[in-house]
């Protein structure tokens, strides 16, 4: 998801491999652990301000930056994934995706 505001281009996606290091500043920057696990980052102009852990809903922010709307709207994208999630019936992976659309079939002999 991208979006241009008065604060610059704003991207909110998963965190990958290549986002540790700046994960790990994030968390330096906010005096908490680094996550550890699945996360959203929030990107303004492409230098991480946010981010926030998937598994206990955990923030760090840069505080030397206006993060607040930014970290309203990582709450608002990993609300919305979830939600989509059990509607489609599954954990939102891809084998949670398939399962939700397969159905059985009864073949008559």
């Amino acid at each position: 998801m991208t979006t241009t505001t008065g604060l610059g281009a704003i991207v909110i996606r998963h965190a990958t491999d290549a986002d540790i290091i700046a994960l790990t500043d994030l968390a330096i920057l906010d005096s908490r652990e680094p996550m550890s696990g699945p996360a959203l980052i929030a990107e303004v102009d492409g230098t991480a301000r946010a981010a926030l852990d998937l598994h206990d809903g955990s923030v760090a922010a840069d505080p030397f930056a206006p993060t607040a709307e930014l970290v309203e709207l990582l709450r608002l994208h990993a609300g919305s994934s979830r939600s989509g999630a059990r509607r489609r019936g599954g954990d939102g992976s891809l084998l949670g995706r398939v399962a939700s659309i397969m159905r059985p079939v009864s073949v008559r002999a």
